[in-house]
């Protein structure tokens, strides 16, 4: 048998149950209006009256002028690639009047409002304008749930795209507490109502704000995203049954609504009311993805023209509300996956975003936070008497907590602090640059001499300021051609075609400032033929080692080219 049951057709009686006024749901008329309201798209009235604003609507169509219209009565016409002043423009306007459509989406291009408004007067018709910028593909979807959303049941007093408070209400229709999950299996809101019962379950996800099986994964999920209503979801052996619902709008999947099953007895009327709340939810949860899509966006471009647009820099600092009175340090997060590109590894990123957000709220009350290409920026006040050791400890709480994301190790750096908002793409440069050498110790630990041990996953630019200021020496060495043919590279030879280990003794009487014994125990070999192997380089290679000079060139080749290697 099915774990999800789906709801049986209930009788006609039981359509409308008793109380459900009082549980903030009532029947609403589709007005243009409501539409436009809960679209909340930014498009602008060219005409309105109460006429065309009370006009009913009872769908949305796409306008293709080679298309044979049949019926566009009480119709949202949006006109994709329509102009002011073309054939096609006067042609739909004329042909949606006369058919009795609700109203016509136009983009302006160009176009005065007075032109849109004196075409739309003149057609006795509601022409709505969207933004240029406006997506198409957004706009349909939105137009299509805002009149299934004011055709349903709506919950009152909650504001679009607040899934928090969306998920309170639903759990106070329906008597149990309700989660909403996006087809990743991210939690996108959860209720906070008291005294409501919940399971084992039920305080993982919220906590992590996460599905423990991913929804592709998880047969319970798929049962309910095949089924036409809510469902019952039989509980498992260490939890409570829910009630269930496939969220869509315009046949796109959006996500499930799951609700602790209130108990046998109010289990038939949360079906219904949950069933009836759909539409609805779909209209938040569009909004809910708009608004977060816009947010990550929006501070993804701002954090990026701090840290790469100079001139532009102070507005963006300004747009974010940023307080650079202490100065700044950039944080830099990543992954260490072998391989990306993957479904699985865009979730854990955007799970690791998640929690550097979370993390840095808590500590400073605010983030400022982005995805930008595969790696997580955050910027971190200077604040506090000792501000280094703050970002010390918030890089090492994110890296303890990254178990809970990905089962891939997390490395996490932090720049110099920046004075203004000028020497931001410094520090940005410095957490990168120390980003890249910890995977590149990662990477190569074990593997030579220069890099030992298990590698640092977290650490401040000034841990290893030494090495990356090596590192530029040994990039300037390469490329301005200063190393040549010199020691170094002939060694390197003759070790290559003579199978000797000629380097790796230079090396050893570098390190340990010629200390024979000490470098007997670092080769593993007898002292006499460390001795026999110092003098033939001395002979063979013609090195001086008692030149200073000569030991500092050496040295700086020898180090740049380990460090450079690991």
């Amino acid at each position: 048998m099915d774990r999800a049951t789906p709801l049986p057709e209930p009788q006609p009686s039981e359509r409308a149950p008793s109380g459900m006024q009082q549980s903030g749901m009532q029947q609403t008329t589709v007005r243009l209006s409501d539409c436009i309201q809960l679209m909340q798209a930014d498009l602008v009235h060219a005409n309105p009256t109460p006429e065309n604003l009370g006009h009913p609507v009872s769908d949305v169509l796409m306008y293709d002028p080679l298309d044979h219209w049949s019926s566009v009565d009480d119709r949202i016409i949006l006109a994709v690639g329509c102009t002011y002043g073309s054939p096609d423009f006067d042609q739909l306007l004329h042909r949606a009047a006369n058919s009795n459509a609700a109203a016509v989406v136009v983009k302006a291009h160009g176009a005065r409002m007075e032109e849109l408004r004196s075409a739309a007067v003149r057609h006795s018709l509601s022409v709505l304008v969207a933004p240029d910028n406006a997506d198409w593909t957004r706009l349909v979807a939105l137009a299509r749930a805002s009149v299934m959303g004011a055709a349903a049941d709506s919950v009152s007093g909650v504001r679009l795209g607040d899934l928090y408070a969306f998920a309170n209400a639903a759990a106070s229709i329906t008597n149990g507490a309700a989660s909403i999950v996006d087809p990743l299996g991210r939690i996108l809101g959860y209720s906070t109502l008291p005294g409501q019962p919940i399971d084992e379950l039920r305080r993982i996800t919220t906590l992590t704000l996460q599905e423990t099986t991913q929804p592709a994964f998880d047969q319970d999920f798929k049962i309910v995203y095949a089924a036409p209503g809510a469902v019952l979801v039989p509980a498992p052996d260490d939890g409570m049954a829910r009630l269930a619902l496939a969220v869509r709008a315009g046949g796109e999947l959006l996500g499930s609504i799951w609700i602790i099953d209130p108990g046998e007895e109010k289990r038939a009327t949360a079906l219904i009311a949950l069933d009836r709340m759909a539409p609805l939810a779909g209209l938040h949860m569009l909004h809910a993805r708009s608004a977060s899509d816009f947010g990550e966006r929006r501070n993804a471009d701002l954090i990026r023209t701090l840290m790469d647009d100079t001139p532009h820099a102070s507005f963006a600092a300004a747009q974010l509300g940023l307080d650079t009175a202490n100065g700044l340090a950039v944080a830099a997060f990543s992954i260490v996956r072998p391989e990306t590109g993957s479904l699985e590894s865009v979730r854990e990123i955007h799970r690791l975003l998640h929690l550097v957000t979370t993390v840095c709220n808590v500590q400073f009350g605010t983030s400022h936070s982005a995805l930008i290409g595969s790696v997580v920026y955050a910027l971190l006040p200077g604040t506090g008497a000792s501000p280094r050791a703050l970002h010390g400890r918030i890089i090492q709480e994110i890296e303890a907590y990254s178990h809970t994301i990905s089962s891939f190790p997390v490395i996490a750096t932090v720049g110099g602090i920046a004075v203004g908002v000028e020497d931001l793409p410094r520090s940005r440069s410095e957490a990168l640059q120390t980003l890249h050498h910890l995977l590149n110790l990662r990477a190569g630990a074990g593997k030579t001499k220069a890099a030992k041990g298990k590698a640092p996953g977290v650490a401040l630019f000034e841990d290893f300021q030494i090495p990356l200021n090596l590192l530029k020496i040994g990039e300037f060495i390469e490329e301005n051609g200063l190393a040549g043919a010199d020691e170094i590279a002939r060694i390197q030879a003759h070790d290559a075609e003579q199978q000797t280990d000629y380097l790796d003794t230079l090396r050893a009487y570098l390190a340990f400032n010629g200390n024979i014994s000490a470098m007997a125990a670092e080769l593993h070999v007898h002292n006499n033929t460390v001795r026999y192997r110092v003098a033939r380089l001395a002979e063979d290679f013609n090195l001086d080692l008692a030149d200073p000079q000569k030991r500092l060139w050496l040295w700086l080749r020898v180090t740049t080219m380990d460090l450079a290697a690991t």
